[in-house]
């Protein structure tokens, strides 16, 4: 039996093996972790798809391999023969535990982004390494083996690895990034070698995957969305004397309450208001695909860069609820705990930099999302009021929108409706049940309304 890499989440294309826990000859049962697999978004362990002996490991630590590549062979208990050749295996194990991928239509390129830049180089004159058989599937489809990187030992190409290449080249026609540039990134010339010691010391770090994740998805949804961003600065006053009447009762309670949870509550009010924010455009087919759930993206600022887990049914959630989560959600984000399936579905995306101290930025939307909401620090201003000047708190916020599916007008009505939203909360809302513990809290729809 083979075990292979399995189709991680949306957009992840490969792994990094971060730990290889299992030795060749070792005994695994079923559901025993065997690799630890680090993508751009988390860190999971790969499980024994069945009880048996480890055979060949074909990974070790610091490999990439993509989606469908081998990890390492297992031999069964009893009979120590091993499963069907690699041949009939190119498909990731469906027996190996793995977060489902997003139903929405991926357009980063996926299937090994290595591919795109990789050329077979040879001082002997040989050809690839791979199978006759391979070889004249290859030469029947038109190609050239020479571009596809071989994950198997000593770059030997795999029914899979051909695969990923075709899934590259179809993600390169349906993207619309036919101008790929020698790095295998989309509408992006090579990068010049700099020599910066020439000019002083220097000192040299490896790019993590993480952050080359994070930048080659900023530059594919700078270069393919058309944005604008909408500012605004609501007054915060009324959110803010809630908060502070209420923020001893819910840390006792286990909750720590902050404004994200009034922020959350008041987008999705919004979003209700102006669906047009809460959906996506299908490109391939031609359509708007309108969300009616509201999962919300939570930019989260860890030491290895910025990772979105998402809220899931946040018009469902309580205020007491969307603090507990957030916290817990936050923690296992910056320790790189958090489960692939909690980093997609997003509809909309919020960043708060509050926390921080930044004021007004241009957030960049989360493809394929419509929208994105950045907020700043809040605090005391003077405000003009009638013919006198007054001292508010507001709060700076910037919505970045997809210009292809939403235009200025319906930005700014957002904007308004989000504000009103934020100042409608009531004593009503915050308001805790008797029961109501940091161990067990019940859902909005298990308490009713209040």
């Amino acid at each position: 039996m083979e075990v292979r890499v399995p189709q991680l989440a949306e957009g992840v294309a490969a792994g990094t093996v971060v730990s290889v826990l299992v030795k060749e000859g070792d005994s695994v049962k079923k559901d025993q972790p065997l690799l630890e697999l680090e993508t751009n978004k988390a860190v999971a362990s790969i499980a024994s798809p069945a009880e048996g002996r480890v055979g060949r490991i074909a990974a070790k630590e610091g490999d990439e391999i993509p989606v469908g590549g081998l990890l390492l062979t297992l031999t069964s208990g009893t009979s120590g023969a091993a499963a069907a050749p690699a041949q009939k295996s190119a498909a990731p194990s469906s027996a190996v535990a793995a977060a489902p991928a997003a139903s929405v239509p991926q357009t980063a390129v996926p299937a090994a982004a290595q591919t795109g830049a990789y050329q077979y180089v040879t001082q002997s004159g040989f050809p690839p390494p791979a199978s006759p058989s391979l070889r004249r599937m290859a030469e029947d489809l038109g190609i050239d083996l020479g571009r596809v990187k071989g994950s198997e030992h000593g770059g030997r190409i795999t029914a899979a690895d051909v695969k990923a290449y075709i899934q590259y080249l179809q993600a390169v026609v349906f993207s619309g990034a036919a101008a790929l540039g020698a790095a295998g990134k989309p509408g992006q010339a090579p990068a010049a070698a700099i020599d910066f010691s020439k000019f002083g010391p220097v000192t040299r770090k490896k790019l993590s995957k993480l952050r080359k994740t994070i930048s080659e998805q900023m530059m594919a949804s700078w270069t393919s969305t058309p944005r604008v961003t909408q500012f605004d600065e609501p007054a915060i006053d009324a959110v803010l004397t809630l908060r502070k009447k209420y923020a001893e009762l819910y840390k006792k309670k286990g909750a720590n309450l902050t404004l994200t949870p009034f922020i959350l509550k008041a987008v999705v009010a919004a979003l209700k208001k102006h669906p047009i924010f809460n959906s996506s455009m299908d490109e391939a087919a031609g359509e708007m695909v309108y969300k009616e759930y509201f999962h919300i993206g939570i930019a989260v600022d860890t030491e290895q860069g910025l990772i979105v887990p998402v809220i899931r049914n946040v018009d469902q959630k309580s205020l007491f609820d969307l603090s507990v989560e957030l916290a817990q959600l936050a923690q296992k984000t910056r320790e790189r705990k958090v489960g692939m399936d909690e980093l997609q579905g997003a509809s909309f995306t919020i960043s708060n930099q509050g926390s921080i101290g930044g004021t007004f930025f241009t957030p960049i939307i989360n493809k394929p999302e419509a929208a994105i909401l950045g907020i700043g620090r809040g605090g005391p201003q003077p405000v003009v009021s009638g013919k006198k000047i007054i001292i508010e708190n507001r709060m700076p916020v910037a919505l970045s929108y997809d210009h292809r599916i939403a235009d200025g007008g319906s930005a700014a009505r957002f904007i308004v409706d989000f504000a009103q939203a934020l100042n409608q909360f009531t004593e009503a809302d915050l308001k805790l049940t008797a029961d109501k513990t940091p161990a067990a809290h019940k859902t909005g729809k298990q308490r009713g309304k209040k």
